[in-house]
This record gives structure tokens, sequence and C-alpha cells, in this order.
């Protein structure tokens, strides 16, 4: 079997050793596409996004069998696009959220227009990374549901629902929409929704609030403390009980609270943490970065107590993944 970021036939199932000592492929294209020769075990799964497009198929389960969070407001005037099923619980009912900002004194920055806030310019949003090809019926209707511009800065509101990765400071970006949807479907592989996920890497907190409504429980850990500070403010006003934040390092996981059902790493290591690996679930998904100037979308399945499969999907870039706190 293929598939090995070295380009030799790699023996599967891996062990632990095997995930974390393999280099990233320099010669990757530059295009945005799969590894020729990339394993195909995932069943489903779209491994192309430059040249996907509308997804065939069966449609995946709705969000519908999610267990509604105490908490929530139900939204009444953000409604899913055509062909998305509507999903009680949204945390876009909550107060101050789907509004414009407060205005601001004379001579700061412009306060947000309501047309960048309204439903049909994140519908626009969402038919974009459906036509990227996420085709998971409850990832797009937590992108649908999740005010992207109340994660960023109000100069950076008009550009919040293109599909561009944003500045949030300290060298750090909000990710593309898409890859956001991505990364979330393939960890969901199908399923209607998770208990137990851990995000590597809260940044401004935009990814914890759309896991939010696709697990029971999402925890985030992020190494700097203001952006810690910053996704903390930023999610308050949602009233999102099942998001637990957390300061500290990312390459360590949360191994008090695992094991996890899928973790997300939004940051890119030139290796896959051994210790992110051993906190997963038995069936669970690792979804990350991994590569230093060239990298790729790597999945890390767990098979056994002391078995891994990985699979190299899509051409990314993201921030390096770091040890420590600062």
């Amino acid at each position: 079997m293929t598939g090995s970021r070295d380009g030799q036939p790699k023996r599967f199932p891996l062990t632990l050793s095997d995930l974390t000592k393999a280099p990233a492929r320099p010669d990757l294209p530059s295009r945005q596409r799969p590894l020729a020769g990339a394993t195909a075990s995932v069943t489903g799964m779209t491994t192309s996004r430059a040249q996907a497009g509308t997804p065939g198929g069966k449609p995946l389960p709705t969000a519908s069998g999610l267990p509604p969070r105490p908490g929530y407001i139900a939204p009444a005037a953000v409604k899913p696009p055509p062909g998305m099923p509507a999903r009680s619980g949204s945390a876009t009912g909550a107060p101050g959220i789907g509004r414009s900002p407060a205005p601001q004194a004379a001579g700061k920055t412009p306060v947000v227009s309501l047309a960048l806030t309204s439903e049909r310019v994140r519908s626009r949003m969402v038919e974009r990374v459906r036509d990227g090809g996420v085709s998971h019926p409850g990832v797009l209707a937590a992108l649908q549901a999740v005010p992207r511009h109340a994660f960023v800065d109000a100069a950076l509101a008009p550009q919040a629902y293109e599909e561009a990765a944003l500045p949030i400071g300290h060298h750090q970006t909000i990710s593309k929409p898409g890859v956001v949807g991505r990364m979330i479907e393939v960890a969901m592989h199908g399923r209607p929704h998770l208990e137990r996920v851990l995000e590597v890497g809260t940044g401004c907190g935009y990814q914890a609030a759309i896991l939010s409504h696709l697990a029971q429980d999402v925890f985030s850990i992020e190494r700097i403390k203001p952006l810690h500070e910053r996704a903390k403010r930023n999610l308050r006003p949602l009233r999102v009980p099942n998001i637990r934040l957390h300061y500290g390092d990312g390459r360590l996981g949360l191994p008090d609270s695992a094991p996890f059902d899928a973790i997300i790493v939004a940051a890119a290591g030139l290796d896959v943490p051994a210790a992110l690996a051993e906190q997963l679930r038995i069936g669970g998904r690792l979804i990350a970065p991994v590569g230093g100037d060239s990298q790729v979308l790597t999945l890390v399945e767990r098979i056994g107590a002391h078995q891994w499969r990985e699979t190299v999907l899509d051409r990314v870039f993201f921030v390096p993944l770091k040890s420590g706190v600062i």
C-alpha cells in the first residue's frame, strides 16, 4: 500500500514511531490536490479541493441526532441555504449576534454594515464551501450559523465571508472557511455528531464555535495567552455551554480529558505529536497539517491500542505548530 510522505511504500498499520518520523514531501506540486498514490482507505472522502465540483453520491446524515444544548436560543432570522437541514440550538440567536457592533467614536474604524452580517452574505460563503467539495450537511449548517465577522477585527469585517485566511494578531490567522469545513468533515467521517473533540490552536475561537454545533463537548487549547483571552471574549456573546478553553502547550494535548473522538490541529508541525496520537479513542481521527515550507493535510486514524493508519490528503499552508506557552 502506498501513500507515505517519502514516496516509498509504507507498511500499514503504523506504529506510533512511524507517525512521528516521516518527513514531509518537498516535491508536492504547488496546486492544492492530494499526492499521487495517496491511500484511499477513507470511504466517501473527496480528495481534491482544487478540482472538486458539487459532490455526488448519497447525502450524508444530518446533525439532527445531536441533543440540544441548554443555554441556546434558536435563531428566528437565520435559515440554512436551500437543500440544507435546519439545526435547532444555533448560537446565532444569542443577544448581540447577527447585528452590527455598537457605533464607535469619531476617527475610529467604521462600524460593520448590516449587509455584512446578513443571512445572504453568509449563505454565499456556505455555497462556495459546498462547491469546493464539502458536503456534510451538519458542517454546512454550522458554517451558516456562526457569524465569522464576530471573530475578526472590525477593519477586516468586509472580508470575513471571503475564502481567505485573515490575520488575528500575534502572527496567527483565522483559517479559510473552506479549510475549516474540509478538516471538520474529514474528522466527522459521515457521522451526524461527535462526543468529544480536541482542537489544538484555539486562535480567535471561530473553529471551536463551528465544532460546538457538531460535538457534545469541545476542548480547545491555545498557547498564546492574548489569543486565549480573545477567544473567550469572542465566544462569550454566543453563550456556548459545551466549549472548554484551555491555556497551554497544544503539542501535549489534554491527557486528563482524553480519549477524543477527533483531534483537529490548526497549525503545522514537522510531525504528528505522539502525545496527540495517543489521546485518540480507538476508531478516532486526527487531522493535521504536517510539514515545513511544504505542508500536506494528514489524516491519522487509530485502529488499535498500538496501531494507527495515516492518509495524506491536500496541500495546505498553516502557521507553525510550536511548543511551550507565551
